[in-house]
C-alpha cells in the first residue's frame, strides 16, 4: 500500500471511529497508537466500527482476526483493514 493509500485509509478509519466510536476523544486528532479502549471504545462500539469498516473498504474481517488487539488503536485497525485489502 503506498504512503497516499495508507494515508487515505488512516483518514477513513478515524472518520468511522468519530461516527461510530463513542470515544472521549476526536478521533481525528489522535496519535494512530493511542489506546482506543482507554479513551472509551466499547464491545459494543467496537462492532459498530467493525461493520462501518465492513461497508466503507467492501470487506469482511475473519473470525480470527476480531481480537482486541486488533481494535486497540488507529494503526492496529489500518494494519488489519490493509491486509485484508492486500488480499
Amino acid at each position: 500500500m503506498g504512503e497516499n493509500q495508507g494515508a487515505q485509509l488512516a483518514q477513513t478509519i478515524r472518520q468511522l471511529l468519530a461516527e461510530h466510536g463513542r470515544l472521549t476523544r476526536d478521533p481525528i486528532t489522535l496519535p494512530a497508537e493511542a489506546d482506543l479502549y482507554h479513551l472509551g471504545l466499547t464491545s459494543h462500539a467496537s462492532v459498530n466500527v467493525m461493520l462501518a469498516l465492513e461497508g466503507a473498504f467492501d470487506i469482511e474481517f475473519p473470525d480470527y482476526m476480531l481480537t482486541r488487539g486488533m481494535f486497540a488503536s488507529i494503526d492496529a485497525l489500518g494494519s488489519a483493514v490493509g491486509t485484508l485489502l492486500a488480499g
